[in-house]
């Protein structure tokens, strides 16, 4: 069994295309291609209904840190009351295994510090305060490259490849409010709640640009903008001074005339009428402070008008890429597990269902790779182990018939003979999942 380090075990097809794909391989006779299907509608109806307990968890102990709940005042000692401390620890924990069951993996925090330190696809510096969460989850899928169209000096566009993920999700807790209060932050600025958790889910995001989702993003200028923005201030503000140099002087030369008389003022090679003469000087100060009040203003507009431009390209990535957020994350990811779920225990049936022999897990494990490669040029890195549990503990009372006779029975999906792994036929396997479906309450 291979263990890939650049490989995935996310199967990009869609459940319905994997049945298909199965039949479309021409191995299941024809008059058992119907009951392959029954079994796999069956098998996801099953699985449906077994993850729906996992979205109830979720969504029950998510309540007390939801940002978004209208909460009635009354019921807030009744909050209080709760074990709040359990009922996180409890989301966090089904929230991962859920995450891990739909094979996404964790987004380490170094990758989260490059994405700070490299350079972005919209060119902004970005800075994030991670001493902020009390709590951060980070969990991606579907690493693949892309290509992107760039302007480059303004009028020429190029085209370049980056790395991107297909699915990003984020769970942040924010610390308590006393925290906010310490740092030199008005609270009232603040865009989210302290102490609550906010749930994302992205799409089609580049690595470099993981820091966008958070709430607390602060965005600068990077080195080239700001280039771009001292060269021409520079360059106006010398002509500028060299125009008001006269005013200057003047203004000089009346000051040292009040103070000390007209004898230095004759070195400053300033009129004595000019200095007597108050609505010139009114006028020269009043030019002075226009001059340099518009060229101050017209630099601070141009800075804003960056900055304007700087939040728009945030705010159209985060638009156009998001999926969920909060609560309705919840739905999306638990009907991802159901999908990657039903298509790993498909395929491992299959396999085992067309195969004239039992294989051992690492057979099966490496043919299943070896099919989705050669058939449809998809490289995976199949996790073999989880499917198979699951394949077992499909357990059920089924009726066959011996000797004209019929007798029930305890069978498996999936039994293991000194290690190789054979599966019950479609029939069998169908009775099984039916039974399982029906006896799923026993009232």
């Amino acid at each position: 069994m291979a263990v890939y380090q650049n490989r995935e075990a996310y199967i990009p097809y869609s459940r319905q295309e994997i049945i298909e794909l199965c039949l479309a391989d021409g191995k299941i006779a024809e008059g058992d291609r119907q009951n392959f299907r029954d079994f796999c509608n069956i098998l996801a109806a099953y699985y449906h209904f077994k993850l729906h307990r996992c979205l109830e968890t979720l969504k029950t102990n998510f309540v007390p840190f939801d940002p978004d709940l209208d909460r009635q005042k009354q019921i807030s000692d009744i909050v209080e009351s709760l074990n709040l401390q359990s009922e996180e620890n409890d989301l966090i924990d089904t929230f991962n295994t859920i995450l891990e069951r739909a094979n996404y993996y964790p987004i380490s925090k170094h990758t989260l510090d490059q994405a700070l330190l490299e350079g972005s696809v919209f060119d902004l510096k970005t800075e994030v305060d991670f001493n902020d969460f009390e709590t951060m989850i980070c969990y991606g899928r579907g690493d693949v490259i892309d290509t992107i169209t760039s302007k480059k000096w303004w009028f020429k566009k190029v085209e370049k490849e980056i790395d991107i993920y297909r699915r990003v999700v984020l769970l942040i807790k924010f610390k308590e409010e006393q925290h906010f209060k310490d740092k030199p932050v008005k609270h009232q600025e603040l865009n989210f709640k302290p102490g609550k958790i906010y749930i994302y889910l992205y799409k089609n995001l580049s690595k470099l640009d993981l820091e966008f989702i958070f709430p607390n993003v602060k965005m600068s200028m990077n080195w080239k903008d700001r280039l771009l923005f001292g060269v021409p201030a520079v360059g106006a503000a010398i002509p500028l001074t060299l125009k008001i140099i006269p005013q200057i002087v003047l203004v000089i030369g009346v000051f040292i005339y009040l103070t000390l008389g007209h004898q230095p003022i004759a070195e400053l090679q300033v009129k004595e009428e000019d200095v007597r003469n108050i609505t010139p000087l009114l006028l020269a100060i009043l030019s002075l402070i226009i001059t340099m009040g518009g060229f101050a203003f017209k630099q601070y507009t141009n800075y804003q008008n960056k900055q304007i431009k700087f939040q728009k390209s945030i705010t159209e990535t985060l638009f156009y890429r998001s999926i969920a957020n909060n609560s309705g994350v919840f739905k999306y990811i638990i009907d991802a597990a159901e999908e990657e779920e039903c298509k790993e225990i498909i395929l491992v049936y299959y396999h085992l269902l067309i195969n004239n022999k039992a294989l051992t897990p690492s057979q099966l494990d490496n043919c299943i790779e070896a099919w989705m490669e050669d058939r449809f040029n998809t490289k995976i890195d199949f996790d073999i182990n989880k499917s198979l549990k699951n394949l077992e503990e499909i357990q059920a009372q089924i009726t066959c018939q011996e000797n004209s006779s019929y007798s029930s029975k305890q069978v498996s999906l999936l039994k293991r003979d000194n290690n190789y792994c054979q599966v019950l036929p479609l029939n069998e396997a169908k009775q099984a999942i039916d039974y399982v479906w029906d006896n799923i309450f026993q009232y």
